[in-house]
């Protein structure tokens, strides 16, 4: 399949695409690479990026481009201009991640709130190990409802809600204290 022109391929990050994104996250990980390469003085990270746009928006031609794939050429790109030492700590970095959480109630089931938390939280190691450190959530009051199964928001959806919230605050907290923590937000209250 053939990209159009000035669109960009989607970027897949383990089992979830990100379709609209911009490229402040290729910079972090170039920096992260400088400097974990003892190169403070690196001046091509603007260069570089603007690079990989161009190639993203005029010479992928695919839909749909794993992130390891990117890396993969921006590796044989750093090698190309003699920055080798650059290429072998660069780490995949992903794009910000937004994962709805009613596809996670409902194939958790109604009333399983366990097998829910049990998913996520294998969801959020799945993105984790993928690159991502960057996850917004949405459909929060949804998925609450979806778990008590009930059409009519009550006092039973307010309470799974506040538990999923303390859940992924716990998972955030827990996070923070990682090299690379993952950073969880969460969307506002309707």
């Amino acid at each position: 399949m053939i990209s159009l022109i000035g669109t960009r391929p989607a970027i897949q990050v383990g089992r979830h695409q990100v379709i609209q994104y911009d490229t402040h996250w290729l910079d972090i990980a170039l920096r992260r690479a400088a400097t974990a390469a003892d190169r403070h003085d690196f001046p091509f990270v603007d260069d570089i990026r603007r690079g990989i746009e161009h190639y993203l928006e005029t010479k992928c031609p695919l839909r749909l481009l794993p992130l390891s794939d990117l890396y993969d050429r921006m590796r044989h790109m750093l090698v190309r201009i003699g920055c080798e030492s650059i290429a072998e700590k660069l780490e995949p970095l992903a794009p910000p991640i937004t994962l709805c959480l009613i596809r996670c109630a409902k194939d958790a089931g109604n009333g399983f709130e366990l097998a829910f938390f049990a998913q996520l939280r294998s969801e959020l190691a799945d993105l984790r190990a993928s690159g991502a450190e960057d996850v917004r959530f949405t459909g929060l009051r949804d998925a609450a409802q979806v778990l008590v199964a009930t059409e009519k928001w009550d006092s039973r959806c307010e309470q799974v809600l506040s538990e999923i919230r303390n859940f992924l605050g716990g998972i955030d907290r827990e996070h923070r204290h990682f090299r690379r923590p993952l950073r969880l937000h969460l969307e506002a209250d309707r």
